[in-house]
């Protein structure tokens, strides 16, 4: 019985420290943003960024151990309805075939978040670099925590490829595409 009874003490005080350093988060979608900047006419640089996305991961530490996230192409935003329109056409996005873009991460090494990007139908291999900004246990009580996520991807490596060619030399749109994605997530 008393064996019994340090198995139970010692195993809720094990489970209850680990809590405290590993956490399911979902995200904030009302304090992140998933944004993007790529070039125009090669002397330019367009900004925009998708207002429906979700997604989750798991912190331990200040360590991913995952993160996954959705984005609803067809609330891509660069803040001129004609450029968003043709942004979702065939052209680009194809919008209506492809509906979402997501992101499957794979591991995390020092600040490089390596995972997996859907776009468009193809999926690829991308890096990124992360800034921890901390946990943090807010007002309400709730535990929440908060990074920022940069790289760059090649557009046309997705089948994102019109263009079209200037007549002074270059392109319309640039083919790298920087992306910076802010999440906030409240743990579950």
């Amino acid at each position: 019985m008393r064996k019994n009874l340090l198995v139970t003490v010692v195993s809720s005080v094990l489970l209850g420290s680990m809590s405290l350093f590993a956490a399911p988060y979902s995200v904030d979608v009302s304090h992140s943003s998933v944004g993007f900047k790529v070039k125009h006419m090669m002397i330019s640089t367009v900004s925009g960024n998708f207002s429906g996305f979700s997604g989750s991961y798991d912190l331990e530490k200040g360590h991913l151990k995952s993160l996954n996230g959705t984005v609803k192409v067809k609330t891509i935003n660069t803040g001129i309805t004609k450029r968003d329109d043709h942004l979702r056409s065939a052209d680009f996005f194809d919008a209506t075939t492809y509906p979402e873009m997501s992101f499957a991460m794979t591991a995390q090494k020092g600040k490089t978040v390596s995972g997996n990007l859907t776009m468009h139908g193809v999926t690829k291999a991308v890096k990124l670099t992360m800034d921890m900004g901390g946990e943090v246990v807010d007002p309400w009580g709730n535990k929440r925590s908060g990074f920022t996520l940069n790289g760059t991807i090649n557009r046309k490596d997705f089948g994102l490829n019109w263009n079209k060619a200037m007549e002074a030399g270059g392109v319309m749109v640039g083919e790298d595409v920087q992306m910076t994605i802010e999440i906030e997530g409240i743990a579950d």
